[in-house]
């Protein structure tokens, strides 16, 4: 791929410059180590579990660093109960599913960072086509069960947060520079003091297959005053940037079995994608326990999509081309004089203060939110294989208007902690045909109840259980077509249980274990994949299993970690019904698509002085790729059981002194091929990578 050094980015500065400004106008005359910023945390420290009714895990600093993860979804795969899949290799598009959720573009659950919603349309199309590289961040918070509705709109599958670091008062940071095959290159600057912090990365190199080459930029700025004694504000502004060049189809059987797991003939096919986010934090300590943060945050997300294919059988290039890959002979896009633009626009805005007061029986926590969403979608269609204009054949304007609120109250009673929890949420959405001029709107509302009990006998044990109705709101496009109609498309609902205990039996040891159920009165079967040839459907299902975490890191310098799940349960109660045609699609007890009945991340180290060193094994269970279950691959390679795999990863790390350390990694070690993804033909999972790098902190 073409080699480009760390570009300086003009389109920067009016952020940098803003954030800059402030700074100089507020700073004050402050002293001391990190600064305590405002921001809305799921979980918070460890010292927080002890009241968290649910299933919750935070993966800190130690455990992002040490193994050096590649990407988010090698990340969330040491959490018990997260079924994170791959897409292209570098986690652009993650697919993260919760206790058997599908994980396509991660729609079943809440993407939180600094509390903040990270997702460009939560309510009205909640699937992610930007998420930020794992870098960013220096901790990441899961949470599960009933403490989930205090966020949302996605209160079913979880709520994972991501934080950033901290801006420091004495200056400070690092520079860290990786290099690894696959052209990979990986450079990042961290710049802090008097509370201003400065975080850019560039990172570039070869996806799962040819033809995918990776160029990002990522730059974040944040900003803590200190406003009085009593007051204090974190100003956040970031910018990202994507210029890739990778397909939206998989592979035909056939090609996957004659032309190997890395061919992609779709060269011209190209991914560009920007990114701007603003947000503020302001926080209010009135005394007396009780405080205010609100939250004030503004997004713009932009992307093109410009294909040649949405799925490996589509029509665009003509039944003989569609033929040849069938065949699994090598097929040449130059000949197809046609590409598709994908052309997307999102800009979300919000405002949510929360209030926090602590009283003698416990603690109250009161929230609302008001959010607004607009998403701007059209479709060009070019008449050579490089075109990057065309005709107008789609020029969509949705919207919608959410508004929510919580209320949950703590009790405590002696060694118990009970929380009633209630929710409430109303949304409408709008959406404009503008080459015909039709448009229609609907609306959606909820009341949520539930409730988390935790008993905590010692210090070190903690007994937790929750029950709640869960809700997730349908998508914009699903609730109203083209024409303006709208269909008979219900809300997702749920019963969700859980039962589990958290302990820490010893120092530097703990442990996790729960058992859920999750009972859908309404699930929805995600309806479109590019190309509309998966018609949208729901129905009831049932979802039950245990789920077990522990880590240890003992004096010896021994440690391990394991994450394990298991599904036995992830079934259609019911067969799900088209919802245009009531047609049945699949049939009563039939297992979910992508519900793998067997996760597990374990790994064992080493730690002494200066070196550390761990392997890992990442463990995914047999998996069904279509609601009838077919074993046997298709022709196009859209439906068949995927295999379960197991992939090695190892990572040494070695302190030469208080400032610079070395570390060399090797993700998927055995050079395993392996399919992760049928949905629009087969994905593959990445090929083994060889990393090496150092860190200078100052």
């Amino acid at each position: 791929m073409k080699k480009t050094a760390f570009p300086y980015r003009a389109s920067l500065t009016p952020i940098a410059a803003a954030l800059l400004t402030l700074h100089a106008g507020l700073a004050l005359a402050q002293t001391g180590g990190d600064v305590m910023l405002p921001r809305v945390d799921v979980i918070g420290g460890v010292e927080k579990l002890p009241h968290i009714a649910g299933a919750g895990q935070i993966l800190d600093a130690k455990d992002l660093e040490a193994s050096h993860v590649f990407t988010v979804n090698e990340a969330l795969r040491k959490v018990p109960g997260v079924h994170a899949r791959d897409e292209e290799g570098f986690g652009l598009r993650p697919n993260i599913g919760m206790r058997g959720l599908n994980p396509t573009r991660s729609t079943k659950i809440t993407l939180l960072e600094d509390g903040i919603p990270l997702a460009y349309a939560p309510y009205g199309d909640n699937a992610s086509y930007y998420h930020p590289q794992v870098d960013r961040y220096e901790r990441i918070e899961v949470l599960k069960g009933a403490g989930s509705m205090l966020f949302g709109p996605q209160t079913i599958g979880g709520v994972v947060n991501y934080i950033t670091p901290n801006p420091t008062q004495q200056f400070g940071g690092f520079v860290q520079g990786t290099v690894g095959n696959r052209d990979y290159v990986n450079g990042k600057i961290n710049l802090g003091g008097r509370g201003l912090l400065f975080d850019y990365s560039r990172k570039q190199g070869d996806g799962a297959r040819d033809n995918m080459e990776h160029a990002l930029d990522d730059l974040n700025l944040k900003y803590v005053a200190p406003l009085g004694g009593n007051q204090a504000l974190t100003l956040r502004a970031n910018h990202y940037r994507e210029d890739s060049t990778i397909t939206y189809s998989g592979l035909t059987q056939a090609e996957f079995d004659k032309q190997g797991a890395r061919y992609n003939p779709f060269k011209n096919d190209k991914f560009e994608a920007q990114r701007n986010g603003l947000s503020a934090t302001h926080e209010y300590e009135f005394g007396t326990g009780t405080t205010l943060l609100t939250n004030v945050y503004w997004s713009q997300f932009d992307r093109d999509w410009w294909r040649q294919a949405s799925n490996s059988q589509d029509s665009q290039c003509g039944g003989a081309f569609n033929t040849a890959r069938l065949a699994g002979a090598t097929v040449n896009p130059d000949s197809c004089n046609s590409i598709q633009g994908r052309l997307r626009s999102y800009t979300t805005w919000g405002v949510e203060p929360r209030l926090t007061i602590a009283h003698k029986m416990g603690e109250l926590q009161v929230g609302v939110k008001a959010h607004y969403e607009e998403q701007d979608r059209r479709q060009i269609n070019g008449s050579s294989p490089t075109a990057r204009t065309g005709t107008l054949v789609e020029d969509n304007l949705r919207k919608t208007d959410a508004y929510s609120a919580y209320v949950a109250n703590r009790f405590d009673i002696g060694q118990f902690g009970i929380t009633p929890i209630l929710r409430y949420e109303a949304i409408s959405g709008e959406r404009t045909n503008r080459l015909t001029g039709q448009n229609g709107s609907s609306k959606v509302s909820e009341a949520l109840p539930g409730i988390g009990v935790t008993w905590n006998p010692s210090p070190a044990l903690t007994a937790f259980t929750s029950l709640h109705k869960g809700f997730a709101p349908p998508r914009v496009e699903d609730l109203i077509g083209g024409a303006g109609t709208v269909t008979d498309v219900d809300p997702e609902k749920s019963t969700n249980f859980e039962i589990g205990l958290r302990s820490q039996p010893m120092a530097g040891v703990s442990v996790q274990a729960a058992y859920f159920r999750t009972d859908y009165n309404n699930l929805i079967a995600v309806g479109s994949i590019a190309g509309g040839s998966t018609p949208l459907s729901q129905g009831k299902a049932l979802f039950e299993g245990l789920e077990l975490g522990a880590q240890a890191e003992m004096k010896s310098g021994l440690l391990g970690r394991l994450a394990y799940t298991w599904l036995p349960t992830a079934t259609q109660s019911e067969a799900f019904r088209r919802v245009d045609t009531q047609a049945v699609i699949g049939v009563a007890g039939m297992r979910q698509p992508y519900a793998p009945k067997q996760t597990l991340t374990a790994a064992a180290g080493y730690a002494l002085g200066s070196f550390r060193g761990e392997i890992e094994a990442q463990y995914v269970g047999k998996q069904f790729s279509d609601f009838a279950n077919t074993v046997t691959p298709t022709a196009d390679g859209q439906k068949g059981e995927i295999a379960a795999y197991t992939v090695w990863n190892a990572s040494l790390n070695y302190r030469f002194d208080k400032s610079l350390s070395g570390f060399v990694t090797a993700k998927n070690l055995t050079d395993k091929t392996y399919i992760v993804d049928r949905t629009r033909g087969i994905q593959v999972g990445m090929p083994r990578l060889v990393q090496v790098g150092a860190k200078y902190a100052f």
